[in-house]
């Protein structure tokens, strides 16, 4: 038994699939397959019931995995401290970053980062606030930029960008030529917003709630590009950051809301008393600063 298969059985275990952990891990199934069958056929006893439609662990298969998770823990520290041990020549920082982000910034930063630091990798995993969150919090990310409030029992934070969002419309929408519109003129309009796993939908849902009306939400999306296609088609309303507003081309018209305006703030998070590596606590250091001179 290694390390490697313990892995792999994680994976799968975690996707109930073979085929989707093969496609995780960049390798075929026939591969994850027969490492798994290997495992079964060491341990003596088998790990998932293959008889249904759909894969499920055996009673054996949930006791490994709960060892197996502490194992695979336990190696990913001593990677860690290896790391460490190398200084700065060597790491590996997870980021997780939300698509709506205009990271144009922050990626310079990083390559100035990349620069003094080569032998440091990075890994970008693009997704909503809330998912980041759960990633920081399981150790699946070191880092990552959120929209505030997050959780302080859970996390550090650095606020580093504050904005207005802005309403995108149909250049012949009848509101599309005003200065300004109040969020209540808004009440009859349909709105193509960002999916659940972002926080940002929930901060324009509990702007109308808080003025009187429930936005009638015909389409959700986790790209802002597919959102700027759906508003330049005539399929509904939406509103996103100003910074994002500045890459939308002239097939939509941009406009400021007002009574109330909705404001979003971002930050860097990372776990509250959790262990960062060596690499990550020096980016973490370094973009701190770089964010600091950028907003002076």
């Amino acid at each position: 038994m290694d390390i490697k298969q313990l892995q792999y059985f994680i994976e799968v275990a975690n996707n109930n699939s073979f085929s989707r952990a093969a496609e995780h891990l960049f390798i075929t199934q026939p591969t994850i397959s027969k490492m798994i069958k290997n495992l079964e056929t060491e341990l003596g006893v088998p790990l998932f019931d293959r008889s249904r439609k759909k894969l499920l662990l055996t009673d054996a298969g949930h006791t490994i995995l709960e060892q197996a998770k502490l194992i695979d823990k336990a190696f990913t520290n001593l990677e860690i401290e290896l790391d460490n041990l190398l200084g700065l020549n060597k790491g590996h920082i997870r980021i997780g970053l939300p698509p709506i982000f205009d990271a144009h910034f922050f990626l310079k930063i990083i390559g100035c980062f990349h620069e003094k630091y080569p032998g440091i990798t990075f890994q970008f995993v693009e997704d909503g606030s809330k998912k980041i969150e759960d990633d920081v919090d399981n150790n699946l990310l070191d880092v990552g930029v959120v929209v505030l409030p997050t959780n302080n029992e859970m996390f550090e934070h650095f606020s580093f960008m504050e904005e207005d969002l802005k309403l995108i419309l149909h250049p012949t929408h009848p509101l599309a030529n005003q200065i300004e519109v109040n969020l209540a003129e808004l009440a009859n309009e349909s709105f193509i917003l960002f999916n659940k796993d972002f926080v940002l939908n929930d901060r324009i849902i509990n702007a109308c709630n808080n003025i009187g009306f429930n936005p009638h939400i015909i389409s959700e999306s986790s790209q802002w590009s597919f959102i700027e296609e759906m508003v330049a088609s005539k399929l509904g309303i939406s509103l996103l950051p100003e910074s994002i507003c500045r890459y939308l081309n002239k097939n939509v018209r941009t406009v400021k809301i007002v009574n109330p305006s909705i404001r979003w703030n971002l930050a860097l998070i990372w776990g509250k008393n959790k262990y960062l590596s060596t690499a990550a606590k020096e980016w973490l250091q370094f973009t701190k600063e770089h964010l600091t001179n950028k907003n002076s």
